[in-house]
């Protein structure tokens, strides 16, 4: 019902359709894209992203990554922004915790920016039900100390994954950080 992307609605508060596509190799590596339509930005209003990068572990998972951020039509907004990813399980939460950052360039003003988040991630046993938080502060091109949280619950239901959450952030940002709630319908093969 929403693209929110670190608690900031990029479709301005409009459903989205984001499709994905990963291919992956048993050594780890990976290479895929993600796309999702977005609110205005004098282009075409899609986003499209291309990554790659390494994953694996067992009791601690990992993941590090690039991750090349295309607005068609605005060439000018595109960025690169490099990721790394920790995971572990404790009991019957899931852990996660991810360090994002972009150098300075030109999509991002020539500035740099930095985004340390933190999720977790509870089944509820005999259901369908896992509840979700985050947690993330960004600083640099994209926020100024800014934080974004989220809370809620997923459904595995006859294949599809079906999501309730409530996000937020502590900046306005004209409205498109205000908090909301997000509802999704995910289906993957």
């Amino acid at each position: 019902s929403d693209y929110r992307f670190r608690g900031v609605s990029l479709s301005d508060k409009d459903p989205a359709f984001q499709p994905s596509i990963t291919i992956s190799h048993e050594s780890g590596l990976y290479v895929g894209a993600w796309g999702s339509n977005i609110a205005d930005n004098t282009g075409d209003d899609v986003e499209l992203d291309v990554y790659a990068g390494f994953a694996g572990g067992d009791a601690l998972t990992y993941d590090l990554g690039v991750t090349y951020y295309l607005y068609p039509g605005v060439s000018s907004a595109n960025y690169a922004e490099v990721v790394g990813k920790l995971g572990t399980t404790v009991g019957p939460v899931q852990l996660g915790g991810m360090f994002a950052y972009a150098p300075s360039q030109g999509g991002t003003g020539n500035q740099d920016n930095v985004y340390l988040g933190g999720n977790a991630s509870l089944g509820i046993p005999t259901t369908p039900l896992k509840v979700n938080a985050s947690l993330g502060l960004e600083d640099g091109a994209f926020g100024d100390k800014k934080m974004d949280w989220s809370l809620g619950v997923t459904a595995d239901v006859a294949g599809f994954t079906l999501g309730a959450s409530y996000v937020d952030t502590n900046r306005f940002i004209g409205g498109l950080g205000k908090a909301g709630a997000v509802f999704s319908v995910s289906y993957g093969f």
